[in-house]
């Protein structure tokens, strides 16, 4: 299981699941100083906005911001969430070339979420992926609600599956299965994201958890051992879904990472990351959730891991 975990990668999504449910807007210079910090230290992928409707989700009005702001280099590690051909027709225009194509399994969510029942979304993906081909970009098929739906409650894995396997979703290259209430178990994530490997091995499975009900690292592992290449995380655990009554802060990528500890995650690194969430939500107003800033806060000095804070002048 070690080499396994070994080989999993993060994706850090502070900027836009992590953000959306502040109701407070980011100032541009600040979201890309978060994104070029991250991505100096090591983290191989970013989430860095959204193309939702601003008056739905203020937080993600200066996302097309961010990306004028990167390079094409450093856009190649990041991925922006999309729910329409529209959308993708947008983002693709201001220079994005990754695109997370977002629907929920579960049809009274996805109408919440987006407007539509989820065969609309499906059946409107294939322009998405003619729309990312044309500008020789990537997409990833995310599934939001894959365990439960806060309207509808369990979700049936033959429906995941049924999607995985539709004939209009093949364009993607990644699918990404969302505990978006976290309240599903390690066994549960283990099983769906073993069968919707075996059913789709030529993708990569990403694991996008939250820590509602305090299984976000178990999860993530579970998520691992059963064949997932990524698992998403947020600084501090910040986030939540505005359309998803019930939802708490994602997985903090913190814990991810020091559960995992993938080769460039230093104790160095540790240090620069607590500085950054803190600065980050203390700004924001928001609690920090991660167990590992708040160990690397403690007084255990004689562990490597421990990060004292600053000394003031």
């Amino acid at each position: 299981m070690s080499q396994t975990i070994a080989t999993a990668a993060l994706r850090d999504v502070t900027l836009r699941d992590g953000l959306q449910l502040t109701g407070k807007v980011l100032p541009t210079d600040h979201k890309v100083e978060i994104v070029r910090t991250l991505l100096g230290l090591g983290v191989p992928e970013l989430e860095i906005g959204s193309m939702a409707r601003p008056d739905l989700v203020p937080p993600m009005a200066n996302s097309l911001d961010v990306v004028a702001a990167l390079s094409p280099e450093e856009l190649q590690r990041c991925w922006v969430w999309v729910a329409t051909p529209r959308q993708v027709a947008r983002a693709a225009e201001a220079g994005v070339r990754n695109f997370q194509y977002c629907l929920s399994v579960s049809d009274a969510h996805n109408k919440a979420n987006i407007g539509r029942t989820a065969e609309d979304s499906v059946a409107a993906m294939p322009e998405a992926v003619r729309l990312t081909e044309e500008v020789g970009g990537s997409i990833q098929l995310c599934l939001a609600t894959s365990f439960t739906c806060p309207f509808d409650g369990p979700v049936d894995p033959a429906r995941v599956l049924a999607i995985a396997a539709d004939p209009r979703t093949e364009g993607a290259a990644d699918i990404v299965l969302a505990d978006t209430l976290g309240q599903a178990h390690p066994a549960q994530v283990h099983a769906l994201v073993a069968a919707v490997r075996t059913g789709t091995p030529q993708r990569r499975i990403l694991f996008h958890g939250h820590d509602t009900w305090g299984m976000g690292v178990a999860n993530a592992l579970a998520a691992i051992a059963a064949g997932a290449s990524a698992v998403d995380g947020s600084l501090g655990g910040l986030g939540g879904c505005p359309f998803a009554p019930g939802a708490s802060g994602n997985t903090a990528s913190e814990d991810l990472l020091f559960a995992t500890r993938p080769d460039w995650f230093t104790p160095a690194a540790l240090a620069t990351m607590v500085e950054l969430t803190e600065t980050l939500l203390t700004d924001l107003g928001e609690p920090n959730r991660s167990r590992t800033d708040e160990g690397a806060r403690s007084e255990a000095r004689a562990f490597e891991w421990v990060a004292p804070r600053p000394e003031k002048n």
